[in-house]
């Protein structure tokens, strides 16, 4: 799911991560190994955020999704892993124009 802009903020504020800027040299790498994402880094490696239903509520909301780990404790390298749902909710709040 590529974020928008205030969602990304809202997704740093909520979750503490680091987002990649799509100017970063590792995205065309990260885009053809796990498709168009908005990808995120933290202490425990790279995750990207999936749209989650909300039926009952006007507001979005996205699930924090683990797709790699650092490999070493420099966190220089990331080892891939089979997407694991981290249990963690995003919710984005509906911006005021």
């Amino acid at each position: 799911m590529k974020l928008t802009s205030a969602q990304v903020k809202q997704t740093v504020n909520q979750l503490g991560a680091q987002v990649l800027p799509d100017e970063h040299p590792a995205m065309p790498q990260l885009s053809s190994m796990f498709g168009e994402h908005t990808f995120f880094v933290d202490e425990s490696g790279l995750k990207v955020v999936e749209p989650t239903p909300s039926p009952a509520t006007d507001r979005q909301s996205g699930e924090v999704v683990s797709l790699a780990n650092w490999a070493d404790s420099d966190l220089t390298r990331l080892t891939a892993h089979e997407p694991e749902p981290t249990g963690v909710i995003v919710v984005f709040e509906q911006m005021k124009h």
